[in-house]
């Protein structure tokens, strides 16, 4: 007699799984449990270098040396990132490479020719931090203070800091941290929120303000404050707005996991 398909649906629920080597008081299992991550594949543990790593970068990104004086110049990301040599036109006026007056796609593309050395050496510099467990050192010691401030975890403290002195450098790195699954989708528009207020203003400010420094009724640092305050600010409204019409990321759990493994 044909069975049915509810019969014959029932006899492989109820089916076991036998082993050719399997004897009788051997158990069957038939859903092994995922085999735990061993250290190798969780990254490098923390030592004191992963500290000399992440100290070291948060002082390249800084800009703390982009003033000094002889060869400690070097410690800073836009003095090894350097610049584009210039020319000479038919006008009289310097110019680098990507010229003056363009418009267009055709300006846009070499533009973003521009950008590519600072991504590149950025994004190299943050897996060679990575390698060495600073990421995991900035999750550990950031994470108590951005994530009441921003809702973002302590790994992006390298990206945050990178983002006082230039932008793109600091676009390339979160991305970089989104990819490797360190912050969740949520997350990156949080810190997103965050860098688009008042982008490198360390640059911007000691550069383009030098100009009214000498006129200005208030002291030279309390701009930078506000800035600063404001960035945190467009960070949160960013962060509620999520918040309010989405609800709490089931994602952002994971993060905020890692953050207490490592700690």
């Amino acid at each position: 007699m044909a069975q049915t398909n509810e019969e014959v649906r029932d006899t492989e629920l109820h089916q076991e799984e036998i082993r050719p080597d399997a004897t009788a008081t051997d158990p069957v299992v038939t859903n092994p449990a995922p085999r735990p991550a061993t250290p190798q594949e969780e990254g490098p543990a923390i030592t004191w270098g992963s500290y000399v790593a992440f100290f070291g970068a948060l002082l390249f990104f800084s800009g703390l040396f982009a003033e000094a004086a002889g060869w400690w110049k070097v410690f800073d990301f836009s003095v090894l990132n350097g610049s584009f040599g210039t020319w000479e036109t038919a006008a009289g006026k310097m110019a680098s490479f990507r010229g003056s007056g363009g418009t267009g796609a055709r300006d846009g593309f070499v533009f973003a020719l521009t950008l590519l050395p600072a991504l590149i050496f950025a994004i190299a510099l943050i897996h060679v931090v990575e390698g060495y467990g600073g990421l995991k050192v900035a999750q550990k010691m950031l994470s108590p203070l951005l994530r009441p401030l921003l809702g973002i975890p302590g790994v992006c403290g390298l990206a945050m800091i990178a983002n006082l002195q230039t932008t793109d450098a600091a676009a390339g790195m979160t991305k970089v941290l989104y990819e490797d699954g360190l912050i969740t989708s949520r997350e990156r528009s949080i810190f997103c929120g965050y860098q688009i207020s008042g982008s490198a203003p360390l640059s911007n400010y000691f550069s383009s303000g030098v100009a009214v420094f000498s006129i200005l009724l208030v002291p030279i640092g309390l701009p930078i404050l506000v800035i600063m305050i404001f960035k945190f600010i467009g960070g949160n409204i960013v962060r509620f707005y999520l918040r309010a019409t989405e609800g709490r990321d089931p994602q952002a759990q994971t993060t905020e996991g890692k953050a207490g493994d490592v700690a």
